[in-house]
């Protein structure tokens, strides 16, 4: 472990406070100083991952380079830092028992009667420690899913209370994330929520080093001082979080109230001069005054939930700085989606995205979405099943194959165009199988793909279990939909995109998994692009 300082970030009174923003524009500041920041998050469900989960349940599942199905906060931790996470970037109940229980079947614990304290609280630590293990950082920083509390989290919270027995105060500090409610009846915000949080956590043996309190007000000197000799901590260790206009507002918030301060010094280390956030800042000035604004739909199944395309979302963010542009995202239900009214549901649009999913459900509408894009010369983008309904829309509908589909929602279709890969066809279980992470692609030269990327070589992420059926290829591209990416090991097409069609363009993996803030994705900005071509040619 070496040099390496802990920095744990509980949450309390609610859920979705926003621990991840915290933690990762706490890195942000840190590594900004010129330290060196990892951060993981240890998620209390008892699933393996979130690989299974609805994404109406937790969100998007986000995927790493080395095929991890992680949590959404792995997202923000990327966007900030800009560096890739891993599978052991986050853990859950389920893999720490799993991984004890294992141990236990092979007899590595001698007979012993295995428990919850020394067991567990072992292997949870084993993971806090192993990302200093396989690279020294000079932080880690790690998050606590759920709330203080909560049955499922009292195992992670006396792991914390036992690393900072064995490595010293000086080697870890505790952040806690609570909030402050305003009381409009009374005029007031009220500190009683944070109090109970903390006595709390002070009932599992932590004193919070530091407390970060969310609040739609100023937390005046006043509040402060309650807060600070209630909860037992120093003053200027109290910091205020209020909502801020985006999420990309609060590392120079959190700059604002000193909070990197406050944690170098209370591990006694230099501040190493001023943060470098010039190119931080820069990206927020394009951000916050654009010039043009576009309107793009996003037509998903899960679209009541935006929180299950969050990738996408933040990557339209990212571009539309690049373009000094805002990208307003309509977000718009596949199964609404009929020939009778796409018009009127799409006729208003500069851009048309399909967005990723799983099932029967809502395909037509989301095939219909394609039609109506080619044919109108919108600019479209599909990304992994938003691709492969491209594929059967143009099947369907110039190949004249009208039972075209995807062995996926009609096993017996006459048209297979898109099937199984013949890897996954003998997999019965479903966390975990299917094909993930990061695989290499070659573009053909002269596509509009290859002019997007600048480069005849990428990696992008994936996560699927069908692909394009490569008997049909010739067919297809006979009648101007070519493969502009393949795996050479594998054949597998990576990349559709029209001649015929100013921006048209479909990827089986998935971009939006790796833009961030300081390296948008190239297909979000050229398509934000064309979506500005597009709405200045109409």
């Amino acid at each position: 472990m070496g040099k390496t300082k802990y920095i744990f970030v509980t949450g309390g009174v609610t859920s979705s406070l926003g621990k991840g923003i915290i933690a990762a524009s706490l890195g942000k500041l840190l590594q900004a100083r010129g330290y060196s920041v990892t951060i993981q998050k240890f998620d209390p469900y008892i699933n393996i991952d979130p690989g299974t989960l609805n994404p109406y349940e937790h969100g998007e599942c986000f995927v790493t380079d080395d095929g991890a199905e992680t949590d959404l906060d792995l997202g923000h931790y990327e966007r900030f830092l800009n560096i890739p996470t891993s599978q052991i970037n986050n853990i859950t109940t389920g893999r720490i028992y799993n991984n004890v229980i294992q141990r236990e079947r092979a007899g590595d614990f001698l007979g012993k009667t295995v428990q919850v304290i020394p067991h567990i609280t072992d292997e949870i630590k084993h993971n806090f420690y192993k990302l200093a293990q396989t690279e020294l950082y000079d932080f880690v920083i790690t998050e606590i899913g759920g709330c203080v509390g909560d049955i499922e989290s009292l195992p992670f919270i006396e792991a914390v209370r036992q690393v900072r027995f064995e490595l010293g105060t000086s080697n870890v500090v505790c952040i806690h994330l609570t909030l402050i409610p305003y009381l409009k009846a009374a005029g007031e915000l009220k500190t009683k929520p944070t109090q109970h949080s903390v006595k709390e956590l002070l009932e599992a043996g932590i004193q919070p080093d530091i407390l970060v309190c969310r609040s739609e007000y100023p937390l005046n000197q006043e509040i402060r001082k309650k807060l600070a000799l209630f909860c037992n901590v120093q003053i200027n260790h109290v910091i205020e979080s209020l909502d801020a206009e985006t999420i990309y507002d609060v590392p120079l918030l959190m700059l604002k109230e000193k909070l990197d301060e406050r944690v170098l010094n209370k591990f006694k280390m230099s501040l190493k001069g001023d943060p470098k956030m010039e190119s931080w800042k820069e990206y927020l000035g394009r951000l916050k005054n654009p010039t043009s604004e576009i309107a793009i739909g996003l037509i998903g199944k899960y679209v009541e939930l935006k929180d299950a395309y969050k990738s996408i979302a933040e990557s339209f963010i990212h571009a539309g700085a690049v373009n000094e542009c805002k990208v307003t995202i309509t977000w718009i239900q596949s199964e609404d989606i009929t020939e009778d009214n796409c018009e009127k549901l799409l006729g208003k649009l500069n851009g048309i995205l399909v967005a990723p999913g799983f099932g029967e459900r809502g395909i037509e509408g989301k095939i219909t979405a394609v039609k109506y894009a080619r044919e109108q010369m919108v600019p479209f983008f599909g990304i992994c099943l938003g691709m492969q309904c491209a594929v059967v829309e143009f099947a369907r509908n110039v190949l004249n194959m009208p039972d075209a589909g995807s062995t996926e929602i009609n096993p017996g279709t006459a048209f297979p165009v898109i099937d199984i890969m013949e890897a996954q066809k003998n997999i019965k279980e479903m966390g975990g199988t299917m094909r993930l992470g990061a695989y290499d692609c070659t573009l053909k030269k002269g596509s509009k793909t290859h002019q997007v990327y600048g480069s005849s070589k990428i990696a992008e992420r994936h996560r699927h279990r069908y692909e394009f059926n490569n008997k049909y290829l010739e067919q297809f591209e006979k009648h101007g939909m070519v493969a502009s990416g393949v795996n050479n090991d594998t054949g597998l097409v990576e990349i559709i995109e029209l001649t015929n069609h100013p921006w048209f363009i479909g990827t089986q993996f998935h971009p939006e998994l790796k833009s961030t803030v300081l390296n948008p994705h190239p297909l979000f900005v050229k398509f934000v692009k064309a979506a500005l071509t597009f709405q200045k040619n109409i």
